[in-house]
């Protein structure tokens, strides 16, 4: 596939994210809650974790922002679902690494179209958009 195709392909998947976000919303029972933003642009982030026993059993998010924030929320909500904290951790090194421009090992977590943002790395100024929410992430965890 050529890289024109490839790069039409990566803009859909983020537009269908953004129209379609996945695991938008909260939890009617207790979860914890993050909330961050992104003064620069305005994105702003709620998310919702439930984790028990070292697992993320579930991720939710609310919020308004750019279409490269919300997608990014909607991959990352899907992405860590079911797995550890110790995983999700894991992921989002790897995800901030990406944005970095950095080359990453993904043999070991399948990132599916958590790919589709990598041509972020090209744009400094939307990095940080892309990686609110897992910075959410990161700080649940920590939390708990």
């Amino acid at each position: 596939m050529s890289f024109d195709n490839l790069d039409t392909l990566y803009r859909q998947v983020i537009m269908d994210h953004y129209k379609n976000p996945r695991n938008r919303g909260s939890f009617d029972e207790e979860s914890l809650t993050i909330d961050m933003n992104n003064p620069t642009c305005g994105d702003r982030i709620q998310l919702h974790l439930l984790v028990d026993d070292d697992i993320v059993k579930d991720a939710k998010f609310e919020g308004e922002g750019c279409s490269i924030s919300l997608s990014s929320a909607s991959m990352m909500t899907q992405a860590v679902k079911g797995k550890s904290t110790k995983e999700a951790l894991k992921m989002s090194e790897t995800f901030s690494d990406m944005m970095l421009g950095k080359e990453v090992d993904t043999s070991d977590m399948e990132l599916g179209d958590i790919e589709a943002l990598q041509g972020v790395a090209k744009f400094p100024a939307r990095i940080k958009c892309a990686t609110l929410s897992w910075k959410a992430m990161e700080k649940g965890i920590d939390k708990e």
